[in-house]
């Protein structure tokens, strides 16, 4: 059996999949992005279920979201040339940093 917290990181990554893929589907007018889009929701969203059977709902719908924010801004500094100014990457580094906390707290 999985752990929560790995089965919870997934449900995250493929958030930044999708977020990411989402760019590439040109408002959906674009057929493989799109369905490669569609699958990585699908997967993340059944991987998030999995991991809020253990994990509380609030922790664990903040830590999905909190790895979709910080990793699709850094994917988007890496693959769109996005701002990296130091304001932004604090911000990043405090999602992150909220993220760690929520882990550490966490009675699960």
């Amino acid at each position: 059996m999985m752990s929560p917290w790995l089965t919870l990181g997934i449900a995250g990554a493929f958030e930044v999949v999708w977020a990411v893929g989402l760019k590439y589907t040109d408002g959906f007018s674009r057929l493989w992005p799109s369905v490669f889009t569609l699958v990585a929701m699908a997967i993340s969203v059944y991987f998030l279920a999995i991991a809020i059977k253990t994990i509380p709902l609030g922790t664990g719908y903040a830590v999905w979201t909190g790895i979709g924010a910080a990793g699709t801004a850094i994917l988007g500094i890496i693959l769109f040339s996005e701002s990296a100014d130091a304001v932004r990457l604090l911000c990043i580094a405090l999602i992150i940093a909220g993220i760690a906390g929520l882990k550490l707290t966490s009675s699960a």
